[in-house]
């Protein structure tokens, strides 16, 4: 693991029609390792006219790909499956490089990414359609899914092999092509990604890859031959996407932010309760839009012994570069990001949520120039605090305390963001009525993270979503595909002249 995480020098180019790319636009983006904020690579930044050329080659490998028989499209993703089983640890390395997340928590992305792969392999079943014989008089109904064209994905630096995972092999299997735009700030996995799909037998052309900023996204979400576009990031970005996407025409999703709530009931297994607290809030340095931010203790019984549980396993996470095989987490993403990070936890006690645990002060030898934030705990955090209504995105937990379950209840439907949500509890009532009446996308009983498994689809509701469409599983097969209904009747000596009349 050392070997591949000590890689430096090097340079991040676009793939187009097969071939790696070099831009020529001149601007440059510096790749760092958040575990010492040393430059390790450069990425050259997309122009316009390189968005073109990548959508021209998806172009021109469309119809080929798209009148391939759906099974020798699956025979591809399986090898693709197969080589990505074989390279985890490689594919592993390059999100710890760049991301610094632990080297466990980065298997386990690709292991979520590999599952979606799993489900793409069965996609031809979806694809099958639909069959009625006789609807009239000798008259037949076909309803088909056929793919769009040419799509797009724009992803995350959180998760930068699992969440184009969950984009470009449905897309590629439903037997549409596809460009990429990943994160500047971690973007080998993808390419690696896409080196093992060649290597399976992907033709040229048919995935593409374009790295930049905002003008390579504006010209993703502008070009006229692109008819869809798949987004993961910020509320705000996601916003901006979805209403730029379908200004020009296109089918747009796009999933936005969270803030996600776990209930904690006086019934629940405190100690699993805590234990799912620490890995849902500060895996991932809490960089995930599924990490649970706010716990809702009901009873001032529960928020105290719930506070007891949790401050001395905080006190005692091990954070540290990626390297550490021991380490529970990682460094954020950038200087900028763990800057602002801070100054939400500054505003928590300007605001008056009592600080119970501050990681502020964190500082590791050795990688003083790193990152780094300590796991911070808030108590008595209120709706009208800064640090419960924004999205923070780093080693933060805030605790809410409700009195009651229907106030707990309302206090996360009162919210924003309607991604996941989570209830600790015994009692299955409560349970039950918490997945019937809560207003959120995902819903987990003792489960803290319920990310769905990969035959199923992915989506918050609120402003965790804009657009129709969840992510992944049947509802990526529906996004990534338009029905066409075929109604057929074969002359066999029907002579009925002309009918002015609506057919029925």
């Amino acid at each position: 693991m050392a070997d591949g995480l000590a890689r430096t020098g090097y340079v991040i180019d676009n793939v187009i029609g097969g071939k790696r790319a070099p831009s020529g636009s001149g601007r440059k983006a510096g790749i760092f390792n958040p575990a010492t904020g040393a430059e390790i690579g450069e990425l050259h930044l997309s122009s316009v006219a390189e968005v073109d050329a990548a959508v021209q080659a998806a172009k021109d490998a469309l119809p080929g790909w798209a009148k391939t028989p759906p099974a020798k499209r699956a025979r591809v993703m399986f090898k693709f499956l197969e080589l990505l089983n074989a390279n985890q640890d490689a594919l592993a390395e390059e999100i710890s490089r760049e991301h610094g997340k632990t080297h466990a928590d980065a298997l386990g992305e690709v292991a979520r990414g590999l599952e979606v792969v799993e489900f793409c392999c069965g996609i031809p079943q979806l694809l099958k359609g639909e069959f009625s014989r006789n609807v009239g008089s000798g008259v037949d109904s076909i309803a088909d899914r056929q793919p769009l064209g040419v799509v797009a994905g724009i992803t995350p630096f959180n998760f930068p092999a699992m969440v184009p995972m969950w984009m470009y092999p449905v897309a590629i299997a439903c037997g549409n092509t596809f460009i990429l735009k990943p994160s500047e700030r971690d973007p080998s996995a993808s390419l690696l990604s896409y080196e093992l799909f060649r290597e399976a037998g992907l033709p040229e052309g048919v995935f593409n890859i374009v790295q930049g900023d905002k003008e390579a996204v504006d010209a993703i979400l502008d070009h006229p031959d692109i008819k869809a576009v798949s987004f993961v990031g910020s509320t705000p970005i996601a916003q901006y996407v979805y209403e730029r996407g379908c200004k020009a025409g296109k089918r747009v999703q796009a999933l936005g932010g969270a803030k996600n709530h776990m209930i904690v009931m006086p019934d629940a297994d405190l100690d699993q309760a805590a234990d799912a607290l620490m890995g849902a809030g500060y895996g991932s340095a809490g960089e995930r839009c599924m990490a649970v931010s706010v716990a809702v203790p009901v009873g001032e019984e529960t928020g105290d012994r719930l506070i007891e549980k949790l401050k001395p396993r905080i006190e005692t996470l091990r954070i540290g570069p990626a390297t550490d095989s021991q380490a529970d987490m990682g460094p954020l993403i950038t200087r900028a990001h763990q800057q602002k990070v801070l100054g939400f936890i500054d505003k928590g006690v300007e605001e008056g949520a009592d600080l119970v645990v501050d990681g502020r002060g964190f500082a590791l030898q050795g990688y003083e120039d790193g990152y780094f934030v300590g796991g911070t705990l808030f108590d008595r955090v209120t709706p009208d605090m800064t640090i419960y209504r924004e999205e923070i995105f780093g080693p933060v937990l805030s605790v809410a305390r409700a009195a009651n379950y229907q106030s707990a209840v309302d206090m996360i439907n009162a919210h924003e963001y309607g991604n996941g949500t989570a209830i600790f509890t015994r009692d299955g009532d409560a349970a039950r009525a918490f997945a019937e009446d809560i207003e959120v996308g995902m819903v987990g009983v003792n489960v803290p993270i319920p990310v769905p498994v990969a035959y199923h689809s992915f989506g918050g509701w609120k402003r965790s979503l804009f657009g129709d469409h969840s992510i992944y599983g049947p509802e990526g097969v529906h996004f990534y595909t338009r029905l066409k209904t075929i109604t057929t009747r074969w002359p066999a000596g029907i002579k009925e002249g002309a009918v002015f009349t609506f057919p029925s």
